[in-house]
């Protein structure tokens, strides 16, 4: 040992600083992976915490919202990127370092964030949460993820489009091969469309709010937003978009029921209902399927302004008790029970319209719920798709003659939305289909009809389906 070497001092050893950001936006993603849970509904009550205890403001909130739902949505690109770094299959990489590294990567090919920042930030993450040993492997990686911008490292791990073109669009737009050959075939058309449609997908949907008929309006709402943060709806006259970054908490008629956060294709399809002509009394509404109360508030909205009563029936009690805050203050006569809709309590014809928004896939909602296209399966629909023609059916015995069913998903898959209501027609009879269209009267590029398809690409709503059924027997 050199003289020089004897008289260096050791390298003293260096705690990790913890970001709070990036852990908490490590938490969410954990608790997605581990818990099966919904960014949706972590993320919120972390980023409450976080105000409270680190003093978290609106820039350190949104860079957490954007490192959790950035990374949710572009995991497929991510992993596919990821695996061209590493030399053992992506399934023996732990999953808490694969959260980290994702985390990086969408700094690195997804943000504004300088290669050094991304890259130091998440190797001092990968110090706290996994050690020093596993840090080195996430800083080797990263550094040569950082070599190439997102186009570059697409040109090189996604097959060419001519060669597969669903495969090619699966790792490019971050969806599973299963879900682009679906949405492709609902949406027909070319490369275009698809791509739109899955961009679309990939981007951070707008707040929307729906002033509640007889509670608030569409003016109250802009008065207290302002020309700034608030805009009236592209397609709903009860709605109002919420410019980035607003707080629908902080409006006193959301705190207060008056008005609520709901997607502008959610509000079309509850209009629509409510406006398809019917022949003879219009006195008794039923949503069949009503949590968590959406469509339920301004369907009571609706019926008041009319004199009419709306039951609203919801098979799991605590979605029921969401729905009952949800319709607190309706200015006219409603009910909500927790009842099944596929063995109802109700007496066969007893209703004027009926609303059934099954349960389904949520292919239609992956702008608010990214991590739902990583975690449904092909196999899934097979076990929607009895419950969904059961709900159908007992819709229709529930509605009296002349009276109106709306089957209703936020799903554009064929197999539950026009082969649910083809199947039910064919089985049972004793309804048509009427003409969906002319009841969202501003709204472009519905189809050929007489159902309705809504989309994000075309209509920046959820991919919201709607069939009306008028019971002629």
């Amino acid at each position: 040992m050199s003289e020089q070497s004897r008289r260096r001092p050791p390298k003293q050893y260096r705690r990790p600083k913890k970001d709070p950001v990036r852990m908490l936006a490590f938490e969410a993603l954990r608790a997605v992976d581990e818990r099966d849970a919904y960014a949706n509904l972590v993320l919120p009550p972390l980023l409450r915490k976080a105000r409270e205890k680190e003093g978290f403001d609106g820039r350190d909130a949104a860079l957490a919202t954007e490192l959790v739902y950035g990374t949710l949505r572009r995991q497929g690109t991510y992993d596919a990127i990821i695996a061209a770094c590493i030399d053992r299959p992506l399934r023996e990489v732990d999953p808490p370092v694969l959260d980290v590294l994702a985390l990086g990567a969408h700094q690195l090919l997804g943000t504004r964030i300088p290669t050094h920042a991304a890259v130091s930030a998440s190797v001092e993450l990968a110090r706290v949460v996994l050690g020093d040993g596993r840090a080195k492997f996430v800083n080797a990686v990263l550094r040569k993820i950082s070599q190439r911008d997102l186009d570059a490292w697409l040109d090189e791990v996604a097959p060419p489009y001519d060669e597969d073109a669903e495969d090619h669009l699966a790792v490019v737009h971050s969806h599973p091969r299963w879900v682009v050959s679906a949405l492709w075939d609902a949406l027909g058309g070319g490369r275009a469309g698809i791509e739109d449609l899955l961009e679309a997908d990939n981007e951070r949907p707008e707040v929307t709010l729906v002033a509640r008929p007889g509670r608030s309006t569409v003016d109250e709402l802009l008065d207290v937003l302002g020309e700034e943060a608030g805009l009236p709806g592209r397609w709903s006259p009860y709605a109002v978009r919420l410019a980035e970054g607003g707080e629908p908490g902080a409006i006193d008629a959301v705190r207060e029921g008056r008005a609520g956060v709901q997607d502008e294709g959610s509000q079309l399809v509850a209009v629509a209902l409510a406006n398809a002509p019917l022949d003879g009394p219009d006195k008794r509404w039923l949503d069949g399927c009503a949590g968590p109360g959406g469509k339920a508030a301004l369907l009571g909205a609706l019926a008041a302004e009319r004199g009419a009563a709306l039951l609203a029936a919801e098979k799991q009690p605590h979605r029921a008790r969401l729905v009952d805050r949800a319709l607190a203050g309706n200015p006219g006569p409603y009910q909500v029970i927790t009842a099944d809709g596929t063995r109802p309590p109700w007496q066969p014809g007893s209703f004027d319209r009926v609303l059934v928004d099954v349960p389904c896939s949520g292919l239609g909602a992956l702008r608010r719920r990214p991590e739902a296209r990583w975690r449904r399966r092909p196999e899934d629909l097979e076990s929607f798709a009895p419950l969904q023609r059961t709900l159908l059916a007992e819709a229709l015995k529930a509605v009296r003659v002349g009276g109106v069913v709306g089957y209703a998903t936020c799903s554009p898959h064929l197999a539950e939305t026009r082969v649910v209501v083809d199947d039910v027609l064919k089985k049972q009879g004793g309804a048509e289909l009427i003409d969906a269209r002319p009841l969202m009267p501003d709204v472009p590029a519905l189809g050929d009809g007489p159902d309705v398809q809504l989309w994000p690409h075309l209509h920046g709503t959820d991919a919201m389906y709607l069939a009306l059924l008028r019971r002629t027997d």
